[in-house]
């Protein structure tokens, strides 16, 4: 009687997960070791699918263990990859597990690039096998009763989470398989029988039979309730719902049975017989009707036994009377199940493969929180220096301080002999040159990448949108132009970077145009630079005074604080905090990272010192311009104003400004040189990411052409054709094969039922012409006016001669048609001989030839119009 359902597993095509793995941990994890123990849990993690999915699995609890852990893995790695069919995408195609495939080798299956499916997929063969392991057990004793209801339950659990989230995990219609209704009826299933494995340990433990009673009603009711969900369906295999309505009958009996056990006990003996009785209608329902799935003969006999047990005493002792159905008591219900909650980790032996990996989630609040900071840090380092190049050309505007330096008014100062020799010791010209001369080609490989990147995705787009065209509504996959917005967006965002470092060369190359003579004059030996410098009379009365001591103990300030922000500067860019252990923290609290808050409130904690000394020292130096420009205005007036001086002065003014220029200009296309080289590393990034996803949806282009190709080959190519009259004629003894010319319907007779003709009477041998005579059956009243008579002088054909023809169906004559007539077939493809040709015997008469008709039968009653006459062939 115990027959319990399990389920199918699901089959999954191959997958190799550690290679796109491995890239992603390659692109993003910049680390050499932490890359190496990455790709390694990565190639572990593919063994295990191929472990859990790769080959048929053991109804055992090892397998089990297998498919949990593979389970967890995935559960664990979904946070930490950004699994989808634009960044990370694994294709994954799993089949439906209740399809049986068609005449061409086709069934139901799908393929997503979603970790979701994944996971939805192998829950769904978790909850399978654990309902194969159970319906194993042998439940004659307690291990077994206890593992059938804990994987029963098990699996009506897993059935019950994939209901709840299969919509959600996959975002599209699933296979009918893991469909919300099926799974949802597959877990009731489970349920109903975990809750009969319980009724048949209480049986087993002799408890009593009010408790029994509840217990089989409870898993009636589960049955009964299975049997509603999946009546109208036809997803599951077609035994299920007789097994299901059989159960439900069983359970109600068995609940019948034990409660009339304790009207028994309660001296209810007309109670006894009505329950009894109710009992043996439903086992009888099960014997007539599914006894080809389940044999109850030994509850069928057992029930009987009592009920005639209980009859004979009551008849004979108490005389109770027996009420009606409707009239008895309901049975009470007590279920000792419910579905196992998924709860990860599911296996017991789980190890996180991937543990020193942090989650995507914080991977994504660190690399903002980076931002932050970097846009801080870089946000103060661009106000020291606009606030030193500011004071820089405000020095060389007043010439200072080669002013207070240039005494004799025929040497070079020595704060201009110092800007010579730093810009000779960085190469000169010659420096500058090399540089600009190689942003061109770090621009031209750059853009190159990216052309090729936009060109992959431009090639396989219009791919897809011809077939699109082609396939129409049965070209379902997600179209190309919508799934590569995010790299179309990241594409034009890498245009418009290149487009303004393209822009700021141009503005860079200008600059050193304007400024490379007084640059290259900077360069010149002290000799050539003296001489090139007008003289002037010597100031030598300024040399002692105030307003010079001011201005230089002005300028040593204002030096200070260069080499402050210098230090400060470095300061900031050494300071580093990881972020990592803070995001984690919050989001094993929360579920949640507020990054926002955390990253504001961590910045300002670790910057906040440095951001305000930038302030100070932005304020001091404003200061200082400030007394510097009121002090040099007293010099001023106190110098001998003449020409030779003043050309003197523009002369150093303008070195001065060239040696701040060619600092400027170097670093600037220093800073352009690195720009582009990282900026090449990206676009590589990008170029694998777009070169990844075009592989990835020409797999997906593949499979589902040949999913396509399998449908359209079973789909009717044309219409049906009609057959040529002769080939539709009916056989020997039906209906004649109509006219060509349209006969009229016929009027209906009221109260007489149309009959089909009958059958004609068996040919009576006689003699016949062995060139052209016909056979006629005798004893019939037609068959003198519808047939010639036999040639005289005929005998019949002795025994075990053979036949002339062989004798084929009646085809009717009509004039001016002749009847059909069989081709003569060549001796070589006749080999026994049938025929009248070429024959070394003569032909029985016995047999017509071919296209003969029997003489036609009397008119049948039910025909308005009479029936048409056979002729025999012309």
């Amino acid at each position: 009687m115990t027959n319990f359902i399990s389920v199918q597993l699901k089959k999954a095509s191959e997958v190799d997960l550690a290679k796109p793995l491995c890239k992603f941990i390659q692109q993003s994890y910049p680390g050499a070791e932490a890359q190496a123990e990455h790709c390694r849990a990565a190639e572990e993690l593919s063994r295990l699918r191929k472990s859990a999915l790769g080959r048929p699995l053991d109804k055992h609890e090892s397998a089990l263990e297998t498919l949990l852990r593979y389970y967890d893995q995935l559960c664990s790695i979904e946070p930490k990859f950004p699994f989808s069919e634009n960044q990370v995408c694994v294709t994954f195609t799993w089949k439906d597990a209740f399809d049986k495939g068609s005449l061409f080798g086709g069934s139901a299956k799908l393929a997503l690039a979603s970790l979701g499916y994944e996971k939805t997929c192998v829950l769904f063969n978790c909850g399978a096998l654990a309902s194969q392991i159970a319906a194993e057990q042998n439940l004659d004793n307690d291990e077994g009763l206890k593992a059938a209801a804990k994987h029963y339950q098990f699996a009506s659990g897993a059935f019950q989470h994939i209901k709840d989230t299969v919509l959600s995990a996959l975002n599209r219609e699933p296979t009918v398989d893991i469909s919300p209704d099926t799974v949802g009826t597959l877990s009731l299933i489970m349920l109903a029988q975990a809750q009969e494995v319980f009724f048949l340990k209480a049986t087993r433990d002799k408890m009593k039979d009010g408790i029994i009673a509840k217990l089989a009603n409870q898993a009636a009711d589960y049955y009964g309730d299975a049997y509603k969900q999946c009546q109208y369906k036809d997803t599951l295999p077609k035994e299920v719902f007789p097994v299901l309505a059989a159960k439900h009958c069983i359970m109600q009996a068995n609940a019948e049975y034990h409660q009339s056990i304790l009207a028994k006990q309660q001296k209810k003996f007309g109670e006894e017989i009505g329950r009894l009785q109710h009992a043996a209608d439903l086992v009888k329902t099960v014997a007539s009707r599914y006894d080809e799935y389940i044999n109850v003969k030994d509850l069928v006999d057992k029930i009987n036994r009592a009920l005639a047990a209980a009859k004979k005493d009551n008849d004979f002792i108490y005389h109770d009377r027996v009420p009606d159905l409707k009239d008895l008591e309901a049975i009470g219900k007590a279920s000792l199940v419910k579905s196992t909650p998924v709860v990860v980790p599911l296996s017991q032996k789980f190890t996180d493969l991937f543990e020193k990996m942090v989650p995507l989630q914080v991977q994504q609040s660190v690399s903002v929180y980076n931002q932050r900071k970097a846009d801080l840090v870089n946000r103060s380092i661009a106000q020291m220096r606009e606030a030193t190049n500011l004071a820089n050309g405000v020095l060389a505007s007043l010439n200072l301080p080669a002013a207070i330096e240039d005494v004799s008014g025929d040497t070079v100062p020595q704060s201009i002999l110092n800007k010579s020799k730093s810009v000779i010791e960085q190469g000169g010209i010659q420096t500058i040159d090399q540089l600009i001369k190689d942003l061109p080609e770090l621009l031209q490989r750059n853009k190159e990448i990216l052309d090729e990147s936009l060109r992959l995705l431009d090639e396989e787009e219009t791919t897809d949108n011809d077939l699109r065209t082609k396939f129409k509504e049965r070209w379902q996959r997600t179209p190309s132009n919508e799934l590569y917005k995010p790299l179309r967006a990241e594409g034009a965002n890498y245009h418009n970077i290149l487009n303004k470092a393209m822009q700021a060369d141009g503005q860079v190359k200008e600059r050193y145009q304007t400024h490379r003579d007084t640059i290259a004059l900077l360069c010149k030996p002290e000799a050539e630079l003296n001489a090139a410098i007008p003289s002037a009379n010597p100031a030598k009365t300024l040399q002692g005074s105030e307003v010079v001591n001011v201005l230089r103990t002005l300028l040593a300030n204002l030096d200070e604080v260069k080499k402050e922000r210098e230090q400060l500067e470095s300061d900031l860019k050494s300071v580093n905090f990881d972020m990592t252990s803070k995001f984690l923290t919050a989001l094993a609290q929360d579920g949640a990272i507020n990054e926002e808050a955390i990253s504001v409130t961590e910045l300002d904690r670790i910057y906040g010192s440095y951001t305000q000394k930038v302030q100070e020292s932005l304020k001091k130096q404003e200061e200082l311009l400030k007394n510097i420009q009121n002090a040099h205005q007293d010099f001023s007036k106190m110098k001998q104003s003449n020409n030779e001086s003043n050309l003197r002065e523009e002369v150093l003014k303008n070195l001065a400004v060239a040696n701040d220029n060619f600092v400027e200009l170097v670093a600037n296309l220093k800073e352009g040189t690195k720009f582009y080289n990282e900026l090449t590393e990206l676009l590589l990034k990008f170029q694998n990411k777009c070169s990844d996803i075009v592989f990835a949806r020409k797999t997906e282009r593949d499979e589902l052409l040949k999913d396509l190709q399998q449908s359209i080959a079973r789909e009717p190519s044309a219409p049906s054709i009609p057959l040529p009259t002769y080939q539709t004629t009916p056989a020997a003894g039906s209906k004649p094969a109509a006219s060509p010319t349209p006969t009229p319907a016929p009027r209906t007779m009221v109260g007489t039922k149309p009959q089909p003709p009958a059958r004609p009477p068996p040919p009576v041998i006689s003699a016949a012409s062995s060139s052209s005579s016909a056979l006629a059956p005798s004893g019939t009243a037609a068959a003198p006016a519808a047939a010639p008579a036999p040639t005289p002088g005929a005998s019949a054909p002795a025994a075990g001669t053979a036949p002339s023809q062989a004798q084929g169906p009646p085809y009717p004559t009509y004039p001016p048609y002749p009847g059909y007539c069989q081709m003569p077939m060549p001796m070589g493809y006749n080999p026994y001989m049938y025929g009248q040709y070429n024959l070394p015997y003569a032909p029985s008469p016995v047999y017509q030839n071919p296209g003969q008709p029997p003489y036609p039968p009397p008119q049948q009653p039910g025909y308005p119009f009479p029936q048409q006459p056979y002729y025999h062939q012309q």
